[in-house]
């Protein structure tokens, strides 16, 4: 048996994910510039595995947040 394709929930949930992912990426460029120093440069070059914690939590943070709010 063949059931229709219902393409409003996908075409949702992709504009949704599309969404999430640029607010996401707005977040993440904000608490980048509010740092005092820079952080890739710090994680890379420095090798500062305590800021690489930090920032991993903060990206898990942003990204809790953001999923809530667009449920």
């Amino acid at each position: 048996m063949i059931q229709e394709i219902h393409w409003q929930p996908m075409l949702a949930a992709l504009v949704y994910a599309v969404i999430g992912l640029g607010i996401f990426a707005i977040a993440f460029i904000v608490v980048d510039r509010l740092t005092p120093y820079h952080l890739w440069k710090e994680i890379i070059d420095e090798q500062n595995t305590a800021l690489a914690i930090i920032v991993g939590a903060v990206a898990v943070g942003i990204s809790i947040i953001v999923s809530s709010a667009i449920r």
